[in-house]
Protein backbone atom coordinates (compact mmCIF):
# COMPACT_ATOMS: atom_id res chain seq x y z
CA UNK A 1 0.00 0.00 0.00
CA UNK A 2 1.05 3.22 -1.26
CA UNK A 3 1.83 6.59 1.15
CA UNK A 4 -1.38 8.29 -0.13
CA UNK A 5 -3.44 5.25 0.02
CA UNK A 6 -2.51 4.67 3.76
CA UNK A 7 -3.88 8.30 4.48
CA UNK A 8 -6.98 7.43 2.35
CA UNK A 9 -7.87 5.57 5.06
CA UNK A 10 -6.50 6.83 8.22
CA UNK A 11 -9.79 8.06 10.53
CA UNK A 12 -7.66 11.52 11.23
CA UNK A 13 -8.07 12.48 7.48
CA UNK A 14 -11.54 11.18 7.03
CA UNK A 15 -12.24 13.68 9.88
CA UNK A 16 -10.08 16.59 8.54
CA UNK A 17 -11.91 16.04 5.48
CA UNK A 18 -15.39 16.28 7.36
CA UNK A 19 -14.25 19.74 8.99
CA UNK A 20 -13.40 20.99 5.85
CA UNK A 21 -16.89 20.88 4.38
CA UNK A 22 -18.72 21.16 7.62
CA UNK A 23 -17.44 24.71 8.65
CA UNK A 24 -16.95 25.56 4.93
CA UNK A 25 -20.95 24.82 4.59
CA UNK A 26 -21.78 26.70 7.65
CA UNK A 27 -19.59 29.86 6.12
CA UNK A 28 -21.76 29.09 2.52
CA UNK A 29 -24.88 28.71 4.76
CA UNK A 30 -24.38 32.22 6.71
CA UNK A 31 -23.37 33.51 3.53
CA UNK A 32 -26.58 32.36 1.70
CA UNK A 33 -28.39 34.05 4.41
CA UNK A 34 -27.22 37.40 4.01
CA UNK A 35 -27.52 37.16 -0.04
CA UNK A 36 -31.56 37.21 0.79
CA UNK A 37 -31.47 40.93 0.62
CA UNK A 38 -30.72 40.57 -2.43
CA UNK A 39 -34.08 39.34 -3.41
CA UNK A 40 -36.44 41.99 -3.53
CA UNK A 41 -33.79 44.07 -4.93
CA UNK A 42 -32.45 41.39 -7.89
CA UNK A 43 -33.95 38.45 -7.77
CA UNK A 44 -31.61 36.87 -11.28
CA UNK A 45 -28.47 38.33 -8.93
CA UNK A 46 -29.59 36.11 -6.09
CA UNK A 47 -30.08 32.98 -7.89
CA UNK A 48 -26.79 33.62 -9.70
CA UNK A 49 -24.60 33.98 -6.58
CA UNK A 50 -26.61 30.93 -4.22
CA UNK A 51 -25.52 29.08 -8.07
CA UNK A 52 -22.11 29.82 -7.69
CA UNK A 53 -22.27 29.46 -3.22
CA UNK A 54 -23.88 25.72 -4.00
CA UNK A 55 -21.49 25.12 -6.35
CA UNK A 56 -18.59 25.46 -3.32
CA UNK A 57 -19.96 23.14 -0.77
CA UNK A 58 -21.26 20.18 -3.19
CA UNK A 59 -18.27 20.41 -5.25
CA UNK A 60 -16.30 19.39 -2.50
CA UNK A 61 -18.02 15.83 -2.61
CA UNK A 62 -17.43 15.62 -6.47
CA UNK A 63 -14.16 16.13 -5.39
CA UNK A 64 -13.92 13.14 -3.45
CA UNK A 65 -15.57 11.02 -6.51
CA UNK A 66 -13.14 12.45 -9.12
CA UNK A 67 -10.25 13.20 -7.27
CA UNK A 68 -10.03 11.38 -3.96
CA UNK A 69 -11.21 7.86 -4.93
CA UNK A 70 -10.53 8.51 -8.66
CA UNK A 71 -14.29 6.93 -9.29
CA UNK A 72 -14.34 6.63 -13.59
CA UNK A 73 -18.04 7.75 -15.51
CA UNK A 74 -18.82 6.46 -18.19
CA UNK A 75 -21.58 7.80 -20.69
CA UNK A 76 -23.49 5.61 -23.11
CA UNK A 77 -25.21 7.75 -25.38
CA UNK A 78 -25.05 9.44 -28.99
CA UNK A 79 -23.22 12.60 -29.92
CA UNK A 80 -26.06 14.79 -30.45
CA UNK A 81 -27.45 14.09 -27.25
CA UNK A 82 -24.08 14.18 -25.62
CA UNK A 83 -24.27 17.94 -27.31
CA UNK A 84 -27.11 19.49 -25.74
CA UNK A 85 -25.42 18.73 -22.05
CA UNK A 86 -25.58 21.94 -20.11
CA UNK A 87 -27.10 24.04 -23.01
CA UNK A 88 -30.73 23.50 -21.80
CA UNK A 89 -33.22 23.34 -19.15
CA UNK A 90 -34.02 19.09 -18.71
CA UNK A 91 -35.77 17.01 -16.16
CA UNK A 92 -33.56 13.99 -15.35
CA UNK A 93 -34.75 10.51 -14.47
CA UNK A 94 -32.48 8.36 -12.70
CA UNK A 95 -32.49 4.75 -10.82
CA UNK A 96 -32.45 5.02 -7.16
CA UNK A 97 -30.40 1.61 -6.32
CA UNK A 98 -27.05 3.14 -4.98
CA UNK A 99 -26.08 5.26 -1.59
CA UNK A 100 -24.46 7.30 -4.47
CA UNK A 101 -26.36 7.67 -7.07
CA UNK A 102 -26.80 10.99 -6.88
CA UNK A 103 -23.09 11.52 -6.27
CA UNK A 104 -22.81 9.78 -9.86
CA UNK A 105 -25.32 12.58 -11.20
CA UNK A 106 -23.46 15.81 -9.93
CA UNK A 107 -20.27 14.65 -11.09
CA UNK A 108 -21.85 15.04 -15.03
CA UNK A 109 -23.47 17.97 -14.04
CA UNK A 110 -20.41 19.72 -12.84
CA UNK A 111 -18.19 18.30 -15.93
CA UNK A 112 -21.11 20.09 -17.99
CA UNK A 113 -21.16 23.02 -15.95
CA UNK A 114 -24.97 23.08 -13.98
CA UNK A 115 -23.74 21.46 -10.79
CA UNK A 116 -24.64 24.95 -8.77
CA UNK A 117 -27.70 25.26 -10.41
CA UNK A 118 -29.24 21.44 -10.42
CA UNK A 119 -32.50 21.04 -8.99
CA UNK A 120 -33.82 18.00 -7.44
CA UNK A 121 -37.51 16.99 -5.40
CA UNK A 122 -36.69 16.13 -2.18
CA UNK A 123 -38.46 15.05 0.65
CA UNK A 124 -39.43 17.56 3.27
CA UNK A 125 -37.01 15.80 6.27
CA UNK A 126 -34.23 16.98 4.36
CA UNK A 127 -35.29 21.06 4.95
CA UNK A 128 -33.84 20.28 8.39
CA UNK A 129 -30.74 18.30 7.67
CA UNK A 130 -28.04 21.12 8.15
CA UNK A 131 -25.93 22.45 5.13
CA UNK A 132 -27.42 19.52 2.51
CA UNK A 133 -31.55 21.14 3.61
CA UNK A 134 -30.71 24.64 3.94
CA UNK A 135 -28.24 24.67 1.25
CA UNK A 136 -31.28 23.67 -1.10
CA UNK A 137 -33.48 25.78 0.61
CA UNK A 138 -32.08 29.03 -0.22
CA UNK A 139 -31.54 26.89 -4.12
CA UNK A 140 -35.10 27.13 -4.12
CA UNK A 141 -35.71 23.67 -4.05
CA UNK A 142 -39.06 21.91 -3.93
CA UNK A 143 -39.13 20.16 -0.67
CA UNK A 144 -42.25 17.58 -0.67
CA UNK A 145 -44.02 15.20 2.31
CA UNK A 146 -44.87 12.97 -0.14
CA UNK A 147 -48.39 12.72 0.37
CA UNK A 148 -49.99 14.42 -3.14
CA UNK A 149 -53.04 15.53 -1.38
CA UNK A 150 -50.76 17.94 1.02
CA UNK A 151 -48.01 18.55 -1.55
CA UNK A 152 -49.94 19.32 -4.66
CA UNK A 153 -50.14 22.82 -4.40
CA UNK A 154 -46.75 23.17 -2.60
CA UNK A 155 -44.87 21.53 -5.24
CA UNK A 156 -47.07 23.44 -8.32
CA UNK A 157 -46.31 27.02 -6.92
CA UNK A 158 -42.29 25.89 -6.47
CA UNK A 159 -42.35 24.62 -9.87
CA UNK A 160 -44.08 27.28 -11.34
CA UNK A 161 -40.97 29.78 -9.86
CA UNK A 162 -38.50 27.79 -11.54
CA UNK A 163 -40.03 28.97 -15.01
CA UNK A 164 -37.98 32.12 -15.36
CA UNK A 165 -34.01 30.63 -13.79
CA UNK A 166 -31.41 32.50 -15.26
CA UNK A 167 -29.23 29.27 -15.38
CA UNK A 168 -29.62 25.89 -16.91
CA UNK A 169 -30.87 23.65 -14.45
CA UNK A 170 -30.99 19.71 -14.41
CA UNK A 171 -34.24 18.84 -12.37
CA UNK A 172 -33.39 15.67 -10.96
CA UNK A 173 -36.35 13.21 -10.07
CA UNK A 174 -36.36 9.78 -8.45
CA UNK A 175 -39.82 8.79 -9.96
CA UNK A 176 -39.37 5.53 -7.16
CA UNK A 177 -39.80 7.69 -4.74
CA UNK A 178 -37.46 5.79 -2.28
CA UNK A 179 -34.31 3.75 -2.98
CA UNK A 180 -34.83 0.10 -3.65
CA UNK A 181 -34.94 -2.46 -1.76
CA UNK A 182 -36.15 -6.04 -1.76
CA UNK A 183 -38.53 -5.38 0.81
CA UNK A 184 -39.65 -1.95 -1.22
CA UNK A 185 -39.67 -3.95 -4.08
CA UNK A 186 -42.44 -7.20 -3.21
CA UNK A 187 -44.30 -4.56 -2.02
CA UNK A 188 -44.37 -2.27 -5.56
CA UNK A 189 -45.02 -5.29 -7.92
CA UNK A 190 -47.91 -6.41 -5.34
CA UNK A 191 -49.21 -2.52 -6.52
CA UNK A 192 -48.35 -3.38 -9.83
CA UNK A 193 -50.21 -6.54 -10.54
CA UNK A 194 -53.37 -4.89 -8.66
CA UNK A 195 -53.55 -2.04 -11.29
CA UNK A 196 -53.04 -4.42 -14.03
CA UNK A 197 -49.44 -3.19 -14.97
CA UNK A 198 -46.11 -5.01 -15.93
CA UNK A 199 -44.40 -5.91 -13.35
CA UNK A 200 -40.28 -4.58 -13.25
CA UNK A 201 -37.34 -6.73 -12.59
CA UNK A 202 -34.77 -3.93 -11.24
CA UNK A 203 -37.02 -1.04 -10.64
CA UNK A 204 -39.82 0.03 -8.33
CA UNK A 205 -43.11 0.85 -10.11
CA UNK A 206 -42.57 4.80 -10.77
CA UNK A 207 -45.06 7.09 -9.20
CA UNK A 208 -46.64 9.16 -11.76
CA UNK A 209 -47.63 12.58 -9.85
CA UNK A 210 -44.56 14.52 -9.76
CA UNK A 211 -43.49 13.34 -13.22
CA UNK A 212 -46.55 14.87 -14.86
CA UNK A 213 -46.80 17.51 -12.65
CA UNK A 214 -43.42 18.69 -13.06
CA UNK A 215 -43.75 17.92 -16.95
CA UNK A 216 -46.94 20.07 -16.64
CA UNK A 217 -45.48 23.03 -15.04
CA UNK A 218 -42.45 23.37 -16.56
CA UNK A 219 -43.62 22.94 -20.31
CA UNK A 220 -42.07 25.64 -21.67
CA UNK A 221 -39.12 26.13 -19.84
CA UNK A 222 -37.68 22.76 -20.25
CA UNK A 223 -36.96 21.54 -23.39
CA UNK A 224 -36.31 17.81 -22.88
CA UNK A 225 -36.30 14.45 -20.38
CA UNK A 226 -32.85 12.82 -19.62
CA UNK A 227 -33.81 9.29 -18.91
CA UNK A 228 -30.57 8.47 -17.05
CA UNK A 229 -30.08 4.19 -15.60
CA UNK A 230 -26.95 4.03 -13.90
CA UNK A 231 -24.91 0.48 -12.96
CA UNK A 232 -21.52 0.17 -11.36
CA UNK A 233 -19.14 -2.73 -13.26
CA UNK A 234 -18.52 -5.75 -11.41
CA UNK A 235 -21.73 -5.66 -9.65
CA UNK A 236 -20.12 -3.35 -7.05
CA UNK A 237 -22.34 -1.55 -4.55
CA UNK A 238 -20.77 1.47 -3.07
CA UNK A 239 -21.24 3.38 -0.63
CA UNK A 240 -19.99 7.21 0.41
CA UNK A 241 -18.08 5.61 3.21
CA UNK A 242 -16.00 3.94 0.74
CA UNK A 243 -15.47 6.46 -1.80
CA UNK A 244 -14.14 8.03 1.66
CA UNK A 245 -11.72 5.41 2.13
CA UNK A 246 -10.27 6.01 -1.45
CA UNK A 247 -12.51 2.91 -2.92
CA UNK A 248 -12.13 3.25 -7.09
CA UNK A 249 -15.75 2.60 -8.81
CA UNK A 250 -16.47 2.60 -12.16
CA UNK A 251 -19.67 3.97 -12.87
CA UNK A 252 -21.72 3.41 -16.43
CA UNK A 253 -24.48 5.57 -17.23
CA UNK A 254 -26.98 5.30 -20.16
CA UNK A 255 -28.37 8.37 -21.41
CA UNK A 256 -31.23 9.02 -23.89
CA UNK A 257 -33.03 12.60 -24.39
CA UNK A 258 -36.68 13.02 -25.37
CA UNK A 259 -37.91 16.22 -26.62
CA UNK A 260 -40.80 17.36 -23.99
CA UNK A 261 -42.89 17.64 -26.91
CA UNK A 262 -42.76 14.18 -27.78
CA UNK A 263 -44.41 13.35 -24.00
CA UNK A 264 -48.23 13.56 -23.65
CA UNK A 265 -49.78 16.62 -22.12
CA UNK A 266 -52.66 14.90 -21.21
CA UNK A 267 -51.98 13.86 -17.62
CA UNK A 268 -53.00 9.67 -17.78
CA UNK A 269 -50.83 9.56 -21.19
CA UNK A 270 -48.14 11.05 -19.42
CA UNK A 271 -48.22 8.46 -17.04
CA UNK A 272 -48.52 5.65 -18.85
CA UNK A 273 -45.64 7.10 -21.21
CA UNK A 274 -43.46 6.92 -18.01
CA UNK A 275 -44.60 3.36 -17.30
CA UNK A 276 -43.19 2.62 -20.57
CA UNK A 277 -40.02 3.83 -19.90
CA UNK A 278 -39.61 2.57 -16.54
CA UNK A 279 -40.15 -1.03 -18.84
CA UNK A 280 -37.38 -0.03 -21.21
CA UNK A 281 -35.17 0.95 -18.22
CA UNK A 282 -35.67 -2.70 -16.94
CA UNK A 283 -34.69 -4.55 -20.51
CA UNK A 284 -31.61 -1.81 -19.84
CA UNK A 285 -30.05 -3.10 -16.64
CA UNK A 286 -31.03 -6.83 -18.06
CA UNK A 287 -29.07 -6.33 -21.40
CA UNK A 288 -26.39 -4.64 -18.86
CA UNK A 289 -26.35 -7.63 -16.52
CA UNK A 290 -26.28 -10.13 -19.71
CA UNK A 291 -23.26 -8.08 -21.81
CA UNK A 292 -21.48 -5.17 -19.29
CA UNK A 293 -22.14 -2.73 -21.37
CA UNK A 294 -25.12 -0.17 -22.51
CA UNK A 295 -26.08 0.38 -25.86
CA UNK A 296 -24.63 3.08 -27.61
CA UNK A 297 -21.54 5.06 -28.42
CA UNK A 298 -19.38 5.57 -25.04
CA UNK A 299 -18.27 9.09 -23.78
CA UNK A 300 -15.76 10.37 -20.58
CA UNK A 301 -16.39 13.61 -20.40
CA UNK A 302 -13.09 15.22 -18.81
CA UNK A 303 -13.25 16.08 -15.08
CA UNK A 304 -12.20 19.44 -14.77
CA UNK A 305 -9.63 20.96 -11.77
CA UNK A 306 -11.94 23.32 -10.21
CA UNK A 307 -13.34 21.36 -7.51
CA UNK A 308 -10.01 19.91 -6.50
CA UNK A 309 -8.79 23.71 -6.37
CA UNK A 310 -12.22 24.76 -4.60
CA UNK A 311 -11.64 22.04 -1.78
CA UNK A 312 -8.01 22.94 -1.42
CA UNK A 313 -9.06 26.63 -0.90
CA UNK A 314 -11.04 25.81 1.41
CA UNK A 315 -8.42 23.13 3.42
CA UNK A 316 -6.27 25.97 3.19
CA UNK A 317 -8.42 28.79 4.95
CA UNK A 318 -9.65 26.02 7.95
CA UNK A 319 -6.95 23.88 8.64
CA UNK A 320 -4.40 26.23 9.43
CA UNK A 321 -5.99 27.81 12.19
CA UNK A 322 -7.43 25.12 13.37
CA UNK A 323 -3.51 23.26 13.77
CA UNK A 324 -2.45 26.46 15.31
CA UNK A 325 -5.45 26.34 17.84
CA UNK A 326 -5.06 22.53 18.09
CA UNK A 327 -1.14 22.98 18.63
CA UNK A 328 -1.94 26.13 21.07
CA UNK A 329 -4.62 23.97 23.21
CA UNK A 330 -1.90 20.77 23.72
CA UNK A 331 0.94 23.05 24.52
CA UNK A 332 -1.09 25.06 27.20
CA UNK A 333 -0.85 21.77 29.03
CA UNK A 334 -4.26 22.14 30.49
CA UNK A 335 -6.03 19.06 30.89
CA UNK A 336 -9.55 21.11 31.02
CA UNK A 337 -8.71 22.59 27.62
CA UNK A 338 -7.48 19.48 26.14
CA UNK A 339 -10.75 17.43 27.24
CA UNK A 340 -12.99 20.07 25.69
CA UNK A 341 -10.86 20.29 22.51
CA UNK A 342 -11.01 16.25 22.45
CA UNK A 343 -14.61 16.73 22.96
CA UNK A 344 -14.88 19.05 19.78
CA UNK A 345 -13.31 16.43 18.02
CA UNK A 346 -15.55 13.84 18.83
CA UNK A 347 -18.68 15.88 17.98
CA UNK A 348 -17.43 16.79 14.77
CA UNK A 349 -16.58 12.88 13.80
CA UNK A 350 -19.92 12.29 15.11
CA UNK A 351 -21.92 15.44 12.65
CA UNK A 352 -19.99 14.04 9.83
CA UNK A 353 -21.17 10.29 10.54
CA UNK A 354 -24.83 11.34 10.52
CA UNK A 355 -24.38 13.43 7.41
CA UNK A 356 -22.88 10.39 5.68
CA UNK A 357 -26.03 8.17 7.37
CA UNK A 358 -28.16 10.04 5.20
CA UNK A 359 -27.34 8.75 2.00
CA UNK A 360 -27.08 5.02 3.41
CA UNK A 361 -29.55 2.59 2.09
CA UNK A 362 -30.48 0.46 5.04
CA UNK A 363 -30.84 3.96 7.01
CA UNK A 364 -33.20 5.53 4.42
CA UNK A 365 -36.50 6.50 3.81
CA UNK A 366 -39.55 3.67 5.65
CA UNK A 367 -41.16 5.34 2.38
CA UNK A 368 -42.52 2.28 -0.03
CA UNK A 369 -42.92 -0.44 3.05
CA UNK A 370 -46.16 0.47 3.75
CA UNK A 371 -49.14 -1.85 2.93
CA UNK A 372 -49.92 -2.36 -0.62
CA UNK A 373 -53.20 -0.77 -0.26
CA UNK A 374 -51.90 2.65 1.06
CA UNK A 375 -49.87 3.23 -2.17
CA UNK A 376 -51.12 5.41 -4.78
Amino acid sequence: MGFIAFLKTQFIVHLLIGFVFVVSGLIINFIQLCSLLLWPLNKQLYRRVNCRLAYSLWSQLVMLLEWWSGTECTLFSDEATVKTFGKEHVIIILNHNFEIDFLCGWTMTERFGVLGSSKVLAKRELLYVPLIGWTWYFLEIVFCKRKWEEDRDTVIEGLKRLSDYPEYMWFLLYCEGTRFTETKHRISMEVAESKGLPKLKYHLLPRTKGFTTAVQCLRGTVSAVYDVTLNFRGNKNPSLLGILYGKKYEADMCVRRFPLEDIPQDEKEAANWLHKLYQEKDALQERYNQEGVFPGKQFKPPRRPWTLLNFLFWATVLLSPLFTFGFGVFASGSPLRILAFLGLVGAASFGVRRLIGVTEIEKGSSYGNQEFKKKE
